[in-house]
Parts: structure tokens; sequence; C-alpha cells
């Protein structure tokens, strides 16, 4: 892995951190913006640094289960994954194809999102006669 991945020298160290704050928000809510890292990630189009960097440490990240990703790498890893997964699943399927063609990320997720599902179920009861 190149030294500009990674904080230290050591094998256990995070990801650089320096594109930490990168608004998730604003790139995931701007069809356009989103669609040029998707091409980015796919090798169909020009990288920003940002997604240059993602390029370049995902596969790891996929395999190791995000172990070197910082806080809030985590996060931003999850929030990305489960919105292209739920709302971009075409470009997610591209993308799984490439960086996880095993499935595992998604197949965890989803379990995750039914087994949350089925523990915010709120059943209703009939209230019994004279109960208010």
């Amino acid at each position: 892995m190149p030294a500009r991945l990674i904080n230290a020298s050591d094998e256990g160290a995070a990801y650089d951190s320096k594109f930490d704050n990168v608004d998730l928000d604003e790139i995931l809510g701007q069809a356009r913006l989103l669609n040029n890292y998707i091409k980015c990630l796919e090798n169909q189009g020009p990288c920003t640094p940002d997604a240059k960097m993602l390029k370049d440490i995902l596969p790891d990240a996929m395999m190791t289960d995000c172990v070197k990703c910082t806080e809030k790498q985590k996060y931003g890893a999850e929030k990305v994954t489960r919105h292209l997964i739920d709302n971009r699943p075409n470009d997610w399927e591209r993308l799984e194809k490439i960086y996880d063609p095993e499935g595992s990320y998604r197949i965890k997720y989803e379990a995750t999102k039914t087994a949350n599902d089925e523990s915010q179920t709120v059943v209703f009861q009939p209230l019994a006669q004279g109960d208010s």
C-alpha cells in the first residue's frame, strides 16, 4: 500500500484522514457529483484527489472490514454504501462487482436492516372495555 494512504509507517496505521471532512450530504444530494465519484470508482472517468484516495483504499477497506478507517471514515462508508444500496441499486451492483464480488457487505447490511426494522415494529393492542 502506498505510504501516502496511511498516517504512520506501521501496518496497523489508520488511513490518511486528510479528506475526512468532505461533505458527504452534498455529494449524495447532487446527482452530478455522485455520478462523477461513481465513474471514478469504475475507471470510467477522472478522479478528484479525494475520490482517487477512496479508490486506492477501497479494496483494502472492504477486505478488512474497514479496520484501518478512522471513525469518520467508518461513518462515511456506512452512509454512502447504505445510500447506494437503498437509492441507487444499479450503481451499487456495478461497484459491488468490482470491490465486493461476494456481496458480503450487502448481505451484512440487509441482515442488519431487517433486524432493525423488526425491532422497531410497533404492535398496537386494542383497548379492553373500560380502558382509556
